[in-house]
């Protein structure tokens, strides 16, 4: 039986190439469908494209109110092929049914979210006495280059296409080549909504060669990433060349404080959602669990508990922990639990791959006897693997939470509402979860420190990353 074969969308048109990549299904291994693999000819053409889109001035030069129906109707349209978008999404990633589904939802809702701020983009006035009339603008920034994760396509996608395009921008988004079949089915929903030619383009390619000669390329104006830290600091390296402003999200080892007094239910149900959700492949996993040692053994056992309770299996059959993204993922996060067992850690849950399933199975994974130093309580895994230390006091609580690189988000469980603000003013995060792990929504500004990046995503604050200020200082005759 053939496979279903998908193209790049390059200035309003399909596009095939002489190469093609084979996308497995991480339930089996198994080939799921093919798509042209871009080559830096098409990276060209792309950039090109948005280029003439940008420079043509469709996207700026018309009432903003054009832009909000742009925004709306590409809204609708994911909407309409959610279903058919969350199968494909599925069977290339590896997720269930309804979390497939509900990412193309939330990219729905991005659209619908930054179509309301389109139109309300606005400059102010500068009080420089009666000689002078002084103002500012905001201009988009020109094309942006997006380069998109595998973990959260489709919803990644669409919290930085969003307010690029409310705020004028044209695009080109580089998919990420082991799940680029979600973009395929969101790109044909842009496609209907009727945007200038060349404001979306959608390549994928290998990321060594097209993403290095995106990000170096002198016709990019601003770069967007979500990744791991070293393609991170590659880009950014490659982005200084031409000085591209860039939004950056590298990931964390984020940690939650658990005290005493925490609501027993609400932190194991947050446990589950942070750190087993998607199988731990989410760049704000509450990998970290920092308990106050008077509950520390009893936390460690209902942890321990609920990973040993979970349903392993295919997203297809709506198992609770469902497979890794490829077989090098699973090799990675194998030996990264088998060198923490080697520097003393003790699993008390999981520990190794799942036998007998044919696909990317991890075991839902708890180490406890897990000490700072360990790389397990530094560095990230990106798998269903939870490491659990104790503290004494809340300032060692504090300083464990801080002590690693990364910075994207932390939480505090705790009923002392003035000891969890407290905590939370102190950890060094771009976002604190109190007594629920992923708290917020796509309202609310997310992005990191050190690094963990930097610049926001998501809010009314992410829309100020796809603009640039001008001011414009007139000297009035006669006054």
């Amino acid at each position: 039986m053939s496979l279903v074969h998908w193209r790049n969308h390059i200035n309003g048109q399909w596009v095939d190439s002489d190469q093609h990549l084979t996308i497995l299904n991480p339930a089996s291994n198994q080939p799921v469908a093919t798509i042209a693999q871009a080559c830096i000819a098409d990276a060209e053409c792309a950039l090109q494209a948005a280029r003439r889109c940008a420079d043509s001035g469709e996207l700026i030069a018309v009432r903003p109110a054009r832009r909000v129906t742009w925004l709306l109707e590409i809204a609708r349209q994911i909407r309409l092929v959610a279903d058919d978008g969350a199968h494909l999404l599925c069977a290339e990633n590896g997720k269930t049914f309804n979390d497939a589904r509900d990412e193309f939802i939330e990219a729905a809702r991005y659209f619908e979210y930054y179509a309301g701020m389109a139109d309300k983009i606005e400059g102010i006035s500068v009080p420089l006495g009666n000689g002078y009339m002084d103002f500012t603008l905001y201009e988009p920034m020109g094309v942006s280059l997006q380069i998109v994760p595998w973990n959260f396509p489709v919803s990644i996608c669409a919290r930085s296409l969003a307010p690029a395009l409310a705020a004028g921008n044209a695009v080109v988004i580089k998919s990420p080549e082991l799940s680029p079949l979600g973009l395929c089915i969101l790109m044909q929903a842009i496609e209907r909504a009727g945007l200038p030619t060349g404001a979306v383009n959608l390549l994928c390619g290998r990321g060594r060669e097209v993403g290095a000669y995106l990000a170096g390329h002198k016709h990019v104006d601003q770069i967007v990433f979500t990744g791991s830290v070293p393609t991170g600091q590659s880009i950014l390296r490659a982005a200084a060349e031409n000085a591209v402003p860039s939004v950056m999200e590298l990931g964390g080892k984020s940690a939650a404080l658990v005290f005493a007094d925490a609501d027993r239910e609400q932190l194991l149900s947050s446990v589950r959602s942070g750190i087993f959700f998607n199988a731990g492949q989410v760049c704000s996993a509450l990998s970290r669990l920092l308990v106050e040692r008077s509950i520390y053994d009893e936390v460690v056992e209902q942890v321990a508990s609920l990973a040993n309770s979970l349903h392993i299996g295919p997203g297809a059959e709506n198992a609770e922990l469902t497979p890794v993204i490829s077989a090098g993922q699973l090799h990675g996060i194998q030996a990264m639990c088998r060198r923490a067992q080697e520097q003393g850690a003790r699993v008390v849950a999981g520990g190794d791959a799942v036998s007998g399933l044919s696909g990317n199975y991890m075991q839902p994974t708890v180490f406890c006897d897990v000490t700072p130093e360990m790389e397990i309580a530094s560095q990230e895994v990106f798998g269903p693997v939870l490491a659990i230390l104790p503290f004494d006091t809340e300032e060692q609580a504090i300083g464990l939470a801080n002590g690693t690189d990364f910075g994207l988000v932390a939480g505090v469980f705790t009923q002392d509402l003035n000891r969890a603000l407290r905590c939370a003013r102190r950890l060094r995060a771009g976002q604190v979860f109190v007594n629920e792990w992923f708290a917020g929504g796509i309202e609310t500004p997310f992005g990191g420190v050190g690094l963990s990046g930097y610049g926001r995503e998501k809010g009314q604050e992410a829309l100020y990353s796809y603009v640039r200020t001008k001011n414009l200082a007139v000297r009035i005759q006669g006054e």
